[in-house]
């Protein structure tokens, strides 16, 4: 497949390993519990390890939550999210952005309407928005509890374009994992696969990415 630039009229973003480096959160929390298991000679390892870990645990947490989706059990799932969030309130959320992410969007936002799409609760992917104030780039924000079912179901994305007033034909999904190109190629949209994340190049070509990028920041200079 190729990207073709021409078509884009809106481009739409998940938040995990895309624009958020959650995934290197992740990473420290895990490394922590693993020390015993390590020397402290062992650094490398023991991060390659942590590594490893939560890469291995996304696929079959998006395979049990597409699965609740299917059995429309999901619902208890976010309502659970949604009371331990609520818990942990008093807590100041912190994000990573990933570097350069910032000053990308105004100029993409200049040209293009933006969007997220993520299988994010409401309640933290707005605590992401807002705590690096990007409500002016994203006025349309769809999370997991915004369709009856989502990614890698279409629905989630087809809902954005229909906001944006876009064809799906004329949206470009941005994503790190096989959840984000293979919902965007069901929805009838291009897809961009990032390699930031957890995505690994292979996997995303396998399904179905029209163009993979090293960094979500590469695609100002593509579409420059």
């Amino acid at each position: 497949m190729v990207l073709q630039i021409e078509q884009i009229r809106s481009i739409l973003f998940d938040i995990d390993g895309t624009l958020s480096d959650t995934d290197d959160m992740m990473v420290q929390k895990v490394e922590r519990i693993l020390p015993p298991f390590f020397s402290y000679s062992q650094i490398e390892k023991r991060q390659q390890a942590a590594r490893w870990l939560v890469m291995a645990s996304e696929s079959p947490g998006n395979y049990i939550y597409n699965l609740a989706d299917r059995f429309n059990l999901d619902s208890i799932f976010i309502k659970l999210i949604n009371r331990l969030s609520r818990k942990k309130k008093h807590r100041a959320r912190r994000f990573w952005m990933i570097p350069g992410i910032q000053e990308m969007l105004p100029e993409l936002a200049e040209r293009f309407p933006l969007g997220i799409v993520s299988a994010r609760d409401e309640i933290s992917a707005l605590a992401f928005v807002r705590q690096f104030d990007l409500e002016k780039y994203f006025p349309v924000i769809v999370t997991s509890q915004t369709c009856k079912y989502t990614k890698p179901f279409p629905d989630p994305l087809l809902y954005a374009a229909k906001r944006m007033r876009v064809e799906p034909k004329n949206c470009l999904m941005v994503g790190d994992t096989t959840v984000d190109i293979k919902a965007a190629k069901l929805a009838g949209m291009q897809a961009v696969g990032v390699l930031c994340g957890f995505g690994r190049r292979r996997e995303l070509e396998r399904a179905g990415a029209d163009l993979i990028l090293n960094s979500t920041t590469d695609l100002a200079s593509l579409l420059r």
